[in-house]
């Protein structure tokens, strides 16, 4: 009997939600071909070598965590792992304080010697309670009251998006837990590293298939029909694909000030810096934390929210959720198309949300054999 034809797929965007599903495709038997506009693969986790010989992240700082065993042993697939948990400084009157908040940023910025207990019933005598959650700013002053508000969320939430925290989802603020103890790691997740060789090199082994081939610096606009594919997957912005015809989905953009010190050995006592009330920028990272290099020098990036720019996150209010919605039906109506990604999906999704969305995606694929 003749052998099956071979199901061909065009992958749109070469970041963690297209290399993934290009990588799951290829194994079950597909021939994948994966375009980007951009000239390198990784999409905003690809981090390179700067003129200096430090590894940085060209599009700000990504550290990976997950409470997903299968996302991460999914991933150690194409990586070894230096284990690295992060930690933040928050700038307030020109002092540094761990965040987010815990009982020593308490201790520390009203001198006090609060033990747990004594934490606990400090936010509880601060809070502002509300019967209903629904902004960012509910969340904040329903947690810790008005003057931690001010001091480490207002004016860091205005600069990051452009608005107040009042017409903010619940869920931006939600993202950012207090803390009773004096754990000062930003994230708890079981899982918490980062790629060894850096996450470019984790790509680069996941695209590594026979029935993988990639073409980097292809806009989709350029090519869109040319290709003869049995599906596709797209990852980018939803709104661009069906031409803005509701009009464009508000993003939040960034512009990144790279800057390489020379001679200095350590710049910052933490891998990120925030500063909400001073500069135009909210935070500094310094990259040697997050990789372990060793080097006579030091990399740092200061960022810059902007409005425009390339698209980076989704904006978290009720009416561009109902935007999304429209061109979401017009997207489950698409022939032979599949939608995932944080642009794609308009969700302000973690790296390890977009894996488990594109090994999701994939899967279906697969058992549909589309």
């Amino acid at each position: 009997m003749p052998s099956p034809q071979k199901l061909s797929a065009l992958i749109v965007g070469a970041g963690f939600a297209g290399c993934v599903v290009a990588r799951e495709l290829a194994e079950a038997g597909y021939t994948v071909h994966i375009i980007d506009k951009r000239p390198h693969i990784a999409g905003n986790a690809y981090d390179e070598t700067d003129i200096h010989g430090v590894l940085v992240h060209r599009y700000g700082p990504h550290i990976f965590h997950t409470n997903g065993e299968r996302i991460f042993e999914y991933l150690s697939r194409f990586t070894e792992w230096r284990p690295y948990e992060h930690r933040v400084r928050s700038v307030v009157d020109g002092r540094h304080y761990p965040f987010p908040i815990n009982r020593d940023t308490l201790n520390l910025l009203y001198d006090l010697d609060l033990d747990e207990a004594g934490a606990q019933a400090y936010f509880e005598c601060v809070r502002e309670p509300r019967d209903q959650v629904r902004t960012s700013e509910d969340v904040v002053l329903n947690s810790v009251g008005r003057d931690l508000y001010n001091k480490f969320f207002l004016n860091y939430t205005r600069k990051q998006w452009g608005l107040e925290p009042s017409e903010l989802k619940a869920g931006v603020a939600a993202r950012i837990p207090v803390r009773t103890n004096t754990d000062d790691r930003y994230f708890t997740d079981t899982f918490q590293a980062m790629p060894l060789h850096g996450y470019t090199k984790m790509f680069e082994a996941m695209l590594r298939h026979p029935n993988i081939t990639a073409r980097l610096g292809v806009d989709f606009e350029s090519v869109r029909g040319c290709f003869e594919q049995d599906h596709t997957v797209y990852t980018g912005p939803i709104d661009a694909y069906f031409n803005y015809c509701f009009g464009p989905l508000p993003y939040r953009s960034l512009r990144f000030e790279h800057e390489h010190l020379a001679g200095v050995a350590q710049y910052q006592e933490t891998g990120t810096v925030n500063y909400p009330n001073d500069h135009a920028y909210t935070r500094i990272t310094e990259f040697k934390h997050l990789t372990g290099q060793k080097h006579t020098g030091t990399s740092i990036v200061r960022e810059y929210p902007q409005v425009e720019g390339e698209p980076y996150y989704p904006i978290p209010r009720e009416e561009n959720e109902a935007l999304f919605k429209r061109y979401e039906a017009l997207a489950k109506a698409e022939p032979n198309v599949t939608f995932v990604g944080r642009l794609a999906q308009y969700r302000y999704y973690n790296m390890d949300q977009v894996v488990g969305a594109a090994l999701a995606s994939a899967r279906t694929l697969i058992s549909a054999r589309l």
